[in-house]
């Protein structure tokens, strides 16, 4: 979904501190849930005389316009209704969000409920650090529904040490799997009949921008986007991306489905060095803006208005996306190419992309996984927090979802960011969803292959230092080659090769071979 930036040089200094949980619910150790009042400790029954605040951290811009505490008002009726609790929703905005979450996870602040993912939110390292709560001995007596609909095989892919540290979004159906959007209606302008697939049609679509649209920029990306560099990597050969945080780029992956527990780094090959180039040429040819590094500008609100040709991001998006810019650029055919369609490389998500974690310090763990059953299990909270207020934010005409008449974005606009725990039964299709995505889903299902790292946790003891290291050195060298702007590619790409090498790179890739000789024999041993 996005590039993992850590802001790992603050994060080494606090590695070594435990977060261990206090007040109220468990320890890290353990995960045994600790006595309630006087009483009530073995009775049963969940203990809620006392009013409680559950805070949820969210990843994404809070909406300004209020709509989120008067959706919250109504939420938190229900709320104190069933659990005498109330909800309160915080937020790491997306300027800077890798430092900032890893930051306030590190900083022992208590939170409740907070977002997190194995895939990109960095739930292992998290988790290793003893941030999170185990739920073990929680989750069937303060979320049973929830303890009961996610089988044995699936808590397995949240557990570290043998200990659940996170609830996954096991019963969502969604992919992520990441791509260009361009214009198909330029496309066909520019002589290109057929759906692009590889980098080089992508680039002729480009070059059709400059050479016909002249107030137009191809893709208005910015620096700290370089999930394209992932993406070439992806159609160029079959490696699969590793949950091992390497800063800017992806530096370790499994080298194919079928050797999947070999590693292997396409950054210490030719492929890396074909990217480089091409994207120095992309740069001289002006797809993007000269200052690319420092701009912040917003690539989809432009592309929305005609001022770009191109997006980066994944198909959950573009299926709205499409609709949205049917009715803004009537005529624009917005088209996905997404990386996965140049060589068939597309591995299904896992269940722990969107999950839900309780804070090492939360003050009232029990209370948290009961607000967090409201929301997943009761459908009229449910409603509330995925979509807002019926006759507000949407109305429902023919079985899905619209906006009412009179809605206004700026004045009605409502989202919460809940990632961590949708489910198919509740989801109320949305009349904004291009209808032809379901043929996109029908293409991806007949070439996906299970996501093979469900369990894979990697220990980072043994090479921490190396690991943010490296991820410094990617950081700081990787947007420049991403964007053509390091200079000549080659000698740019050898030099992060040599500063990688002497971040550690060679220890990183031993230990984690090591670690996925041993990840191969638990899975083959069951």
């Amino acid at each position: 979904m996005v590039t993992r930036k850590i802001g790992m040089t603050l994060l080494s200094a606090v590695m070594a501190v435990s977060l261990t949980a206090c007040s109220g619910g468990g320890n890290s150790e353990s995960g045994k849930a600790a006595p309630g009042p006087a009483g009530t400790a073995d009775s049963g029954q969940a203990d809620t005389s006392k009013f409680e605040t559950i805070t949820y951290v969210m990843l994404g811009d809070k909406p300004k316009n209020g709509q989120v505490e008067k959706v919250l008002e109504k939420i938190n009726v229900i709320m104190k209704e069933k659990i005498n609790a109330k909800l309160e929703l915080k937020w790491v905005e997306w300027a800077d969000w890798q430092t900032k979450y890893n930051l306030l996870l590190a900083s022992g602040e208590p939170v409740d409920l907070i977002t997190t993912a194995t895939d990109w939110l960095d739930a292992w390292p998290n988790a290793q650090k003893g941030a999170f709560l185990p739920l073990d001995q929680l989750l069937p007596k303060y979320a049973p529904e929830t303890w009961k609909e996610i089988k044995p095989e699936e808590w397995d892919q949240t557990k570290y040490k043998d200990k659940i540290y996170m609830i996954p979004e096991n019963s969502y159906t969604q992919w992520v799997n990441h791509g260009f959007f361009y214009r198909g209606d330029w496309a066909k302008e520019f002589g290109i009949t057929e759906p692009i697939k590889d980098f080089e049609t992508m680039g002729k679509y480009f070059q059709g921008i400059k050479d016909k649209k002249p107030d137009v920029i191809p893709w208005d990306s910015n620096g700290t986007n370089g999930e394209h560099a992932k993406g070439f990597i992806q159609s160029k050969t079959d490696a699969i991306e590793l949950a091992v945080p390497t800063g800017y780029l992806p530096v370790v992956w499994g080298k194919s489905y079928d050797e999947r527990y070999t590693a292997h780094s396409p950054i210490f090959d030719d492929t890396f060095v074909d990217f480089a180039k091409m994207m120095k040429d992309w740069a001289d040819r002006g797809y993007w803006r000269e200052d690319v590094l420092n701009y912040k500008g917003n690539v989809r609100d432009e592309l929305k208005a005609g001022q770009t040709g191109a997006d980066q991001h994944h198909t959950q998006t573009f299926s709205g996306l499409r609709t949205e810019m049917d009715a803004k650029q009537p005529g624009s055919e917005l088209q996905m190419f997404a990386w996965s369609d140049t060589r068939g490389n597309l591995i299904s998500q896992p269940i722990t992309h969107g999950a839900t974690a309780v804070g090492a310090k939360s003050k009232h763990p029990e209370r948290a996984l009961m607000a967090y059953e409201l929301i997943r299990q009761n459908k009229e909270v449910y409603y509330l927090m995925n979509y807002g207020i019926e006759g507000v934010q949407y109305v429902i005409k023919d079985g899905k979802r619209a906006q009412p008449e009179g809605y206004d974005a700026t004045r009605d606009g409502f989202s919460s960011n809940f990632w961590g725990g949708r489910v198919d039964r509740f989801e109320i299709p949305s009349a904004t969803t291009w209808d032809g995505i379901k043929d996109i889903y029908k293409k991806y299902d007949g070439i996906k292959k299970p996501y093979p790292y469900g369990r894979f946790v990697l220990d980072k003891s043994k090479i921490d230092p190396q690991l943010t290291a490296m991820s410094q050195v990617t950081s700081q060298m990787g947007p420049a080659i991403a964007y053509g702007k390091a200079g000549d590619p080659v000698k740019a790409v050898e030099d992060l090769r040599s500063k990688l090498k002497a971040a550690g790179y060679d220890k990183v890739m031993a230990e984690v071979q090591r670690q996925l000789d041993e990840y191969k024999k638990l899975v083959e041993s069951k």
